[in-house]
């Protein structure tokens, strides 16, 4: 067995814990720009959800505002028929 002290690391294993602690400061980063980016699309969502409803708002207006323009439809009375 060698005879090495616990404290005193290798070159190899400076390396290995550098390359982990990179690594664990990458995956932080990465998460962090994914949440950035999932902020970003459900604010894109809001503003388009609240574009397409303002359009829908618009069409039922002039669709009804059409509907007082036009006149009402008039229903037809039969004539009844006489019993002779």
């Amino acid at each position: 067995m060698s005879a090495r002290k616990a404290a005193e690391l290798s070159p190899e294993g400076l390396a290995r814990s550098d390359r982990k602690r990179l690594a664990a400061e990458e995956g932080l980063r990465a998460l962090a720009d994914v949440e950035k980016q999932a902020i970003e699309v459900r604010q894109n969502m809001a503003r388009l959800r609240a574009i397409r409803e303002a359009k829908e708002r618009e069409k039922r207006a002039a669709d009804a505002a059409l509907q007082a323009t036009l006149p009402s439809p008039t229903t037809k009375k039969r004539k009844r028929k006489t019993a002779r």
